[in-house]
């Protein structure tokens, strides 16, 4: 087992704990949090270090994982990124045993499969982006960089999603599509045509 620390302690914290858990390559060494956060420990591990100790807990662990969640704005979750890749640490793509990764799948660094997710043939993820619960990307699909595939969505084959796009719980993206970066694709959307970058598409409507 190697060890690793989660860079976040909220809710998708308490998911990502419960998908390393059920593997056997990873074992938690702590939680690293805010100073002003009042969390002192999650799911029974601890808060080992803030933000600001990020170069002191890289001499004692290689490897990191963002595990706050992203909704609104990727904005929290690329800069902890980019600061565990500026204080060397080393961002693994963890995925779920209890999910589905295609041999001719590729998935970027610090990207995480959860359970029941499927990730179809010679579909391609970046780098820092959630694959979330029964999420589906099928095959020849295209995720960019700092996205969010949230829970029961569907991203089908042959469809590009931009970097930092949020595609919401349960909704559906037609095949072939391009989804622009930046955009938010909202809870149980039906996405049938192309979607600009920064697409605000709530209810069929885009803003």
């Amino acid at each position: 087992m190697k060890d690793i620390l989660l860079i976040g302690g909220g809710g998708h914290c308490k998911a990502v704990i419960d998908v390393l858990e059920a593997t056997a390559a990873w074992r938690i060494a702590g939680i690293v949090e805010r100073r002003d956060c009042r969390i002192k420990e999650v799911m029974g591990y601890e808060v080992v270090g803030f933000d600001e100790d990020l170069a002191a807990l890289r001499k004692r662990c290689e490897f990191a994982l963002v595990t706050c969640g992203q909704i609104k704005s990727p904005q929290i979750r690329m800069r902890l990124f980019h600061a565990l890749k500026e204080t060397g640490f080393t961002l693994p793509a963890v995925v779920s045993p209890r999910a589905h990764v295609a041999r001719s799948a590729t998935l970027a660094e610090g990207t995480i499969v959860m359970h029941a997710a499927c990730v179809g043939s010679c579909a391609q993820v970046g780098a820092n982006t959630i694959v979330n619960t029964r999420a589906l990307i099928e095959h020849d699909a295209d995720v960019g960089n700092h996205c969010h595939v949230a829970t029961a969505a569907v991203v089908n084959g042959g469809t590009t999603v931009g970097d930092r796009t949020l595609i919401g719980s349960g909704a559906v993206c037609r095949e072939g599509i391009a989804i622009g970066a930046d955009c938010i694709v909202a809870m149980g959307s039906r996405v049938v045509k192309p979607l600009p970058d920064g697409t605000q598409f709530i209810g069929g409507l885009a803003t």
